[in-house]
């Protein structure tokens, strides 16, 4: 193909998406939206997501796992928890819940919808998806002692009435969630690293060899992009990002309008805004998964979850220093039953190391019953 006839990088859909949402974003912030602008806005936050995980493969094939999944996971979470702090900024009382439910939601979403998604694909493309379980169950193991410590304590403490913390708690729960996210980080990325990297299944033969080399030319894993589209697709990932999360908020009151019309309990907003925070992870999650790359959708999902509670909780307890209001944390009775349940059954799922088709529609099950819940408490 000649020079002149060769399409500009610049006109791809992977450039034009993210830039033209964040322009929607701009023209649609702080304002009531009519429905026309409403289904725009919506059209542009689904190609977003998409364009979102486009660039977080691109980075993560860069820099390889697990630092591709983490760059995701912290990119989505930071951006949501400055989208968290805002609303509540704004709210007054009516949002003292806000940070409980967008979390609880980010842990169910993650570790039954994005885990059980990414096994129910893995087992259907090779009968059984097969993962490190070192790596998985210490993640599994973060996520459940931060969920505890954040989540269902503040419902048992005294210091205060109500599910709520003292100051000097919170401050406690916010350094604890820090270090353990840090320590988990620093366990990912440089101790034990080969913990949270794809397992190979292909024999050691030279057919096998010949097989997995097709395969990952097959998944565009043959040649790393360089570094400067590396930087490019980075700094993509992020508009497209804050143009998924700030369109989410953009459409939400349409979305409030609708769950008030439905008679749906308020908590179901937050589950709807959740859930298209998270869509770039999930997708980006599945399609590893398609990859027979089971270990780096865990670490997504995983991940994911530790980084909203271990970001969400420090940045919630210094915005409490100038919020007003209450700062509701803890889990009501039933919320706190589809925790345990969900350790629980991750505990299992994980640790053999390989899990099949009913594993993940357990997880499935769990995140359906969520949901309901939700819905129909």
């Amino acid at each position: 193909m000649s020079t002149a006839t060769r399409r500009s990088p610049l006109t791809d859909w992977t450039v034009l998406v993210p830039v033209v949402a964040l322009v929607a974003l701009a023209l649609s912030w702080g304002r009531d939206l009519p429905s026309i602008a409403v289904a725009l806005v919506s059209l542009c936050l689904a190609g977003a997501v998409l364009a979102a995980v486009h660039h977080a493969e691109v980075v993560a094939h860069r820099v390889g796992e697990p630092f591709g999944s983490l760059v995701l996971a912290v990119a989505v979470t930071v951006i949501e928890v400055a989208l968290i702090v805002t609303l509540m900024a704004d709210g007054g009382d009516k949002t003292a819940s806000l940070a409980r439910d967008t979390v609880f939601a980010a842990v169910m979403i993650t570790c039954n919808g994005i885990v059980g998604l990414s096994l129910l694909v893995g087992a259907l493309r090779n009968r059984v998806a097969v993962f490190n379980a070192e790596g998985s169950g210490a993640a599994l193991a973060t996520v459940a002692t931060l969920a505890v410590l954040s989540l269902v304590l503040p419902t048992f403490t005294t210091s205060k009435p109500g599910p709520e913390f003292s100051t000097a708690q919170l401050t406690f729960a916010a350094v604890a969630s820090l270090a353990l996210y840090g320590l988990f980080i620093a366990v990912q990325t440089v101790r034990h690293r080969d913990y949270f990297l794809p397992v190979d299944t292909t024999p050691a033969t030279p057919e096998g060899k010949a097989a997995a080399a097709a395969a990952a030319e097959d998944a565009g894993h043959a040649d790393p992009p360089t570094s400067r589209a590396a930087l490019v697709s980075l700094g993509l990932l992020l508009v497209a990002l804050v143009a998924v999360v700030g369109n989410a908020k953009a459409v939400s009151p349409t979305i409030e309008a609708g769950v008030a019309r439905a008679g749906l309990p308020n908590a179901v907003v937050g589950v709807i805004i959740a859930l298209l925070v998270l869509a770039p992870e999930t997708l980006a999650a599945v399609r590893a998964a398609r990859r027979d790359r089971v270990q780096t959708s865990l670490n997504l999902g995983y991940g994911s979850a530790i980084a909203s509670i271990g970001l969400t909780i420090p940045a919630i307890a210094l915005a409490s220093i100038w919020l007003t209001g209450p700062l509701l944390l803890g889990l009501g009775p039933i919320h706190m039953v589809l925790l345990a349940l969900t350790v629980v059954v991750s505990a299992l799922t994980i640790a053999p190391g390989r899990a099949t088709l009913l594993q993940g529609g357990v997880h499935l099950v769990l995140l359906a019953a969520y949901l309901f819940l939700a819905v129909s408490p």
